[in-house]
């Protein structure tokens, strides 16, 4: 390395290091979110050139000449060679679910510190890693499930008893997921027709790239005209009522819509739909991502939650919990999440031409969903810390008001009526979860860069469609992932039912494993007060026990 490499990266590690330290040890004063995104780029910068590096050549010692599954075991169904911008799109999309979105906002009752330096940490030193040894390990073992590993490093009871546990721990992350993207699409036509605009465009790009007459740029092309077609074009839906109603749709017609969605990326060849259609929705989740991060420059917005409030003793008003292990357990996917380790021990690895490829794939998507993670920090740390807290603390409204302005964030009704009215709500009060915090954070960011007076409300509702986007992508290929751990087991019991290359297998698996996950997803839509609110807590509980499954397999 030049000298002047040397000098670019020690100022790198310098910049870094001064924007930690100024966001670690300023108290009271006004501190720019823009501090936030220059860790972030620092941290991404360094861990990715010097210590991912470090991995692949001294301890993976990866192998360029040695042959992958999908090469080996090329069924032009399961294993296949893919272009590696589409394996990436896929693996960043398919880990990439309401972690990074949700995780950071319902931190951010901690302040920002917390919940920032967590990110920083957990996805570099602790994410990355395991992402990428997970799919290097499946990988050299011919691109076996988590639950197949588990059988062959620790011993066959032992191994099914992990199987049936990780195959129960995905039902109910599935179910957790389409329960969130039910909730966020209904009775949204733009919703609707964005993600539905993104179903034929990846059937076509994955047939014409399946012909080899069809170069991957102008296939790119294609695609992302389309999709702009899908995100700009829905928001004129209210002027064609009659289309509109095409796309209008309740809680329960959608539920039975994802799992018939569900069903068919689980069954197709995965270069038909699920591939492509992860690779469109990538550009539309970095894009906006990236987006996000040019509007922090531009804007430079300052942080109005502090850096640390009396939260953190376990009182919150938002989930009751200390900071630690809260904080770990709050956010998962955009720092260490066991989720990670089904994909990449699922569809990916399947996917992989060559061993190089594991590194900008395994760790190089952990740390980019960093930054979707610092990003979701930002979007609920920019608001009122009166607003943020009403929007996320249940009760009446009267009850809420009195309870956040008692508890140091004064917050009144009229300003929450008049937030409501701007983004074109009725009421944000009890709107739990962090999406719609995530949403309007994102939305007050954009709106300031344009004059428009309906600017919020465009923002916000496009920043719905959004998060509904992203972890619908986190849905088909978990269902794919699932439908391997499924035939894993059931290989056990009936031979022919764990073949992958047979068509009835796979496909009489794929209906148990929807049927198992929808009837999850049914009972919340159909009782709400029974459905996410128990659904979530099982959620983040089993994310982080899937990573004990996989220390425990690894050790």
């Amino acid at each position: 390395m030049s000298i002047w490499k040397k000098l670019l990266w020690f100022g790198v590690a310098v910049l870094g290091t001064w924007a930690i330290a100024i966001l670690a040890l300023s108290r009271g004063e006004q501190i720019s979110a823009l501090w936030i995104v220059i860790a972030g780029f620092c941290a991404l910068s360094i861990s990715y050139r010097f210590y991912s590096s470090w991995l692949a050549t001294k301890v993976l010692v990866l192998n360029e000449e040695r042959a992958t599954p999908a090469v080996l075991k090329n069924d032009n169904k399961d294993y296949v060679p893919t272009n590696r911008w589409m394996v990436f799109g896929h693996h960043f999309a398919a880990i990439a679910g309401p972690g990074p979105l949700v995780g950071p906002v319902l931190a951010a009752q901690f302040g920002f510190l917390p919940g920032t330096l967590w990110i920083l940490i957990g996805a570099t030193l602790g994410g990355g890693v395991h992402d990428m040894i997970v799919l290097f390990a499946s990988i050299r073992r011919g691109g076996k499930t988590l639950g197949q590993m588990v059988k062959d490093e620790i011993g066959p009871g032992v191994g099914l008893l992990a199987l049936v546990s990780v195959l129960a721990i995905m039902i109910i992350l599935l179910a957790v997921l389409a329960l969130v993207v039910v909730q966020a699409l209904a009775q949204s036509p733009w919703g609707v027709f964005t993600i539905a605009v993104t179903i034929p465009l990846a059937l076509i790009m994955g047939i014409a790239l399946r012909t080899g007459k069809v170069s991957v740029l102008v296939v790119t092309i294609f695609g992302l005209l389309g999709l702009a077609f899908g995100v700009w074009g829905g928001q004129f839906l209210a002027h064609f009522p009659a289309i509109e109603a095409w796309f209008r749709h309740d809680q329960k017609w959608l539920a039975w819509a994802i799992m018939i969605y569900g069903l068919a990326a689980s069954v197709l060849p995965v270069w038909m739909l699920l591939t492509p259609r992860d690779y469109l929705s990538t550009f539309l989740k970095l894009g906006t991502v990236g987006m996000l991060a040019a509007a922090v420059v531009l804007i430079n917005p300052t942080l109005q939650m502090p850096a640390l409030t009396k939260f953190v003793d376990g009182t919150g008003l938002v989930f009751a919990g200390p900071v630690f292990p809260f904080v770990c357990i709050t956010i998962a996917c955009g720092a260490v999440s066991g989720f990670h380790s089904l994909i990449a021990s699922g569809t990916t690895p399947k996917m992989i031409r060559r061993e190089s490829r594991i590194r900008p794939i395994g760790y190089g998507a952990m740390v980019t969903e960093m930054m979707v993670a610092l990003m979701a920090m930002i979007a609920a740390c920019v608001l009122q810390p009166g607003e943020y807290f009403a929007i996320n603390t249940k009760g009446t409204p009267t009850e809420v008001v009195a309870k956040v302005s008692a508890a140091g964030f004064p917050v009144t009704e009229p300003q929450m009526q008049s937030l409501a009215t701007n983004l074109g709500e009725s009421t944000m009060f009890n709107r739990a979860g962090g999406a719609p915090t995530f949403a309007v954070g994102m939305a007050h960011m954009f709106a300031r860069v344009s004059a428009k007076p309906t600017a919020l409300a465009l923002w916000y509702h496009f920043a719905i469609m959004f998060e509904a986007l992203f972890i619908l992508t986190t849905i088909d290929a978990g269902t794919r992932v699932g439908r391997f751990l499924l035939q894993d087991f059931l290989g056990n019991v009936w031979r022919p039912l764990g073949n992958t290359r047979s068509w009835t297998a796979n496909f009489f698996s794929s209906v148990l494993l929807v049927a198992a996950w929808g009837w999850f997803l049914y009972e919340g839509v159909i009782d709400p007060l029974g459905g996410i609110n128990s659904l979530w807590p099982l959620f983040g509980l089993a994310n982080q026990l899937l990573s004990v499954v996989r220390a425990v397999a690894f050790a």
